[in-house]
């Protein structure tokens, strides 16, 4: 599904992350393809979540550019840019989820503001997203009165109730049990495959990182750019780079090697 052949949703040319005078990383260079489950991985503090952001439209780089297609997501006209701003969702940490209103209400929220449904048909809709993820029967409920794992799927409802063509998840296991971890993975993997999706995920979870990318950016926040990218499963077999190589294993490759 995935392969060279597939055509690219976002690319990434020659980026300069940073604020201010401090450049958080430099020359970055990679294409999401259509269909991707595209992971964003390195240590803490590298700059992780700030790419996410940059390339979701929520700061400017210091240099370079983000297209989707054909259009440069930061030098496009505002009209262009809210027109990008629609056809993606977001997944936000903690779920972001309005804690006054119920599940349905806040899948319903993006609907009433960017389209022209009526009330019954937004409400129809918020349902079907959140059947999708598995919790028809929850429209009522308000975010305390489900789990963890519950709250994040609810957030996935509401980033897809607009249709989105692109999903932008942030750390979307932090938080959950294994069990829950395990099973929001595999509702990605099966929304991929029956809705065509791409999705853009940062995370630091290893069994993530393996049980769903098929592709990646590496960024090292010793060198301040990228160490590589790709599957992640092949990236960890044909890599010369030791942070790659401890990040993936947490360390065990050092460890082996002695330098750990």
């Amino acid at each position: 599904m995935n392969g060279a052949a597939a055509p690219s949703c976002i690319e990434v040319r020659d980026l300069t992350l940073g604020y201010g005078d401090f450049v958080l990383m430099r020359d970055l260079n990679f294409t999401v393809r259509r269909g991707d489950i595209f992971i964003i991985m390195g240590g803490s503090g590298c700059g992780k979540s700030t790419l996410l952001r940059v390339i979701m439209g929520l700061k400017a780089p210091v240099t370079g550019t983000v297209r989707y297609g054909e259009t440069d997501f930061w030098r496009c006209t505002e009209d262009e840019r809210q027109r990008l701003l629609r056809s993606i969702g977001v997944l936000f940490q903690g779920g972001a989820l309005w804690t006054s209103m119920t599940l349905a209400e806040n899948v319903a929220l993006p609907l009433s503001r960017y389209t022209t449904l009526n009330e019954g048909e937004i409400y129809e809709q918020a349902c079907l997203k959140l059947a999708l993820v598995g919790l028809a029967g929850f429209e009522a409920y308000y975010p305390s009165e489900i789990s963890g794992g519950m709250r994040k799927r609810a957030g996935l409802a509401r980033a897809l109730a607009l249709d989105p063509h692109i999903v932008f998840f942030d750390e979307p296991s932090a938080g959950l049990d294994p069990v829950s971890a395990r099973n929001l993975d595999a509702l990605i993997l099966q929304l991929r495959q029956s809705l065509d999706m791409t999705f853009v995920v940062v995370t630091h979870e290893l069994a993530s990182i393996f049980a769903i990318g098929n592709n990646s950016i590496f960024l090292n926040n010793t060198t301040r750019s990228s160490d590589g990218g790709g599957d992640p499963k092949e990236l960890l077999r044909n890599t010369n780079s030791a942070y790659i190589k401890n990040f993936l294993t947490r360390g065990a490759a050092g460890q082996e090697d002695g330098h750990a």
